[in-house]
């Protein structure tokens, strides 16, 4: 649909559509791998499969966390601070997306070079974080992606989520929306899609948050069973879920979708009311 539709080539979609890439990588990589390993009964890709296997993981999960951080900051731009959203270039968005993703890098490397470390969970079927070794460069380790990769991005985007709650209200208490330079009904659609994403990522990366936390001061052997499979498994289902918020949320994907079930996607679809126009500094907070 992205590369389909110009009118959905916008900067905020930008950074879902890269959001998206991190769905695709887990999907691609970790459900095949996983899956064929628990038919087999245990780990069945080695030593050295085990290392990419994590470390992928770990890369696509850290760096879908940091895109949602982009998505919270560009929304705050957008709606709370627009005189510092229409400076915001294409190069700004693709800097904000490219910090996502060298992040994800260095914490997943961190692993194979010897900070920490990937080994198979309790289970046998799938590699993860090496967390009964709950040594302390496994402990510092963790501490460090809960606060750089848990804790810093959702007190960013409690601060911008909760601005542009404020800002919302204050506009429609004042009833002056129509002075705004932005179609107010997509920041809407596309604020709302934004915030249950977090709240989804809440849900997705909380039990695998205190099951490292556990592990780094308790005992690893204390943990349940139950809860060191289902962790991972709530980790990465936000692959299933990230897709369905973006169809539901936001009726420019839902008439993309028409469109191209339709098959029109040779036609000019009309997936809003305005003229499609790129993404350029002083276009995007119409595009949004």
């Amino acid at each position: 649909m992205f590369v389909k539709f110009k009118e959905l080539r916008t900067a905020t979609n930008a950074i879902i559509i890269n959001l998206a890439l991190t769905d695709v990588g887990v999907a691609g990589i970790g459900y095949p791998m996983s899956a064929a390993s628990d038919l087999h009964g245990s780990w069945k890709f080695g030593y050295a499969g085990c290392q990419i296997y994590a470390a992928l993981n770990i890369f696509f999960g850290m760096a879908s966390i940091g895109l949602l951080t982009v998505v919270a900051i560009d929304r705050y731009l957008s709606i709370c601070r627009p005189d510092i959203g229409q400076k915001m270039t294409v190069r700004s968005y693709a800097l904000l997306i490219m910090s996502a993703w060298v992040n994800a890098v260095f914490w997943s490397a961190m692993p194979v070079v010897g900070w920490a470390g990937y080994a198979p969970d309790p289970t046998g079927a799938t590699c993860t974080i090496d967390w009964r070794n709950n040594d302390m460069s496994f402990v510092s380790y963790t501490m460090a992606v809960i606060l750089v990769n848990f804790v810093v991005p959702l007190g960013v985007m409690f601060y911008c989520y909760y601005n542009v709650s404020v800002t919302m209200k204050r506009f429609r208490a004042s009833n002056c929306l129509d002075s705004l330079n932005m179609d107010w009904s997509d920041q809407m659609d596309v604020t709302k899609m934004s915030i249950v994403m977090i709240v989804m990522f809440l849900v997705a990366w909380s039990p695998y948050s205190i099951v490292c936390l556990w592990a780094s001061f308790g005992d690893p052997k204390t943990i349940p069973a139950p809860m060191a499979i289902i962790a991972p498994l709530f980790a990465k289902s936000s692959t299933f879920y990230n897709p369905c918020i973006y169809v539901v949320a936001n009726k420019k994907f839902r008439r993309a979708i028409t469109g191209m079930v339709r098959c029109q996607s040779r036609q000019r679809i009309t997936i809003n009311n305005q003229v499609p126009m790129t993404t350029t500094s002083s276009q995007l907070p119409l595009t949004q």
